[in-house]
């Protein structure tokens, strides 16, 4: 009966997600733990924040920081939200196929980003800037390798989920955790956003040897 009633007031608009009740309060749940996820990286920039002055011991960031490196990174992720978008977008109009090859590009972006990062991580080391070298290095490396593990964690969420989606189908079940995935991913971008102002240019600013 209760199914019957939330059949009901689904419309043929209601994005394919939504169209089933589970559907719509999995993504309500995932919502909330996207708050958790808020608040984990509020606590990582108040500790980066707090430890940011103390730079005794080893090389400035703005001796090491690379204004290049940087905003390729941070292009290669936000083009990889714009083509989640693009996915969701094809998702929505039923089209599998379109769907996955906007999700692989995406994907691509994603680990071009996390080599670019890992490829940064071994350079600061080489340079003498390793998580123990003073408390300023530590705040960074924990908090931007967080971030890249969440990143790399959405990637292969989302591997799973594409090959699930080609198994079944879009169906109301797979288009709700690609939908999820997405948030997630854009959350991750949003994130990036105040790791790229608020350590990259704030450090090269503050500190720039």
């Amino acid at each position: 009966m209760a199914h019957g009633q939330d059949n009901h007031y689904i419309s043929a608009d209601t994005p394919l997600e939504y169209q089933s009740e589970t559907g719509r309060l999995n993504i309500f749940g995932f919502w909330i733990f996207l708050g958790a996820e808020v608040a984990l990286f509020a606590t990582l920039f108040a500790t980066y924040f707090t430890l940011s002055g103390s730079t005794a011991g080893g090389p400035l960031p703005g001796e090491l920081f690379e204004l290049k490196g940087v905003l390729i990174m941070t292009f290669l992720l936000l083009t990889s939200s714009f083509t989640c978008g693009l996915a969701i977008h094809a998702m929505r109009r039923n089209n599998l196929t379109s769907m996955i090859v906007w999700m692989i590009i995406t994907l691509l972006f994603g680990l071009g980003f996390i080599y670019m990062e890992i490829s940064e991580f071994i350079l600061y080391v080489e340079e003498g800037a390793s998580i123990g070298t003073n408390a300023f290095w530590s705040a960074f490396f924990l908090i931007t390798a967080t971030h890249g593990l969440h990143v790399t964690i959405g990637i292969g969420w989302i591997i799973l989920i594409l090959i699930e989606s080609i198994k079944s189908g879009l169906t109301p079940n797979t288009a709700k955790k690609v939908f999820i995935s997405s948030l997630y991913w854009h959350f991750l971008d949003f994130v990036w956003i105040f790791i790229f102002t608020g350590v990259y240019l704030l450090g090269m600013v503050a500190y720039n040897g």
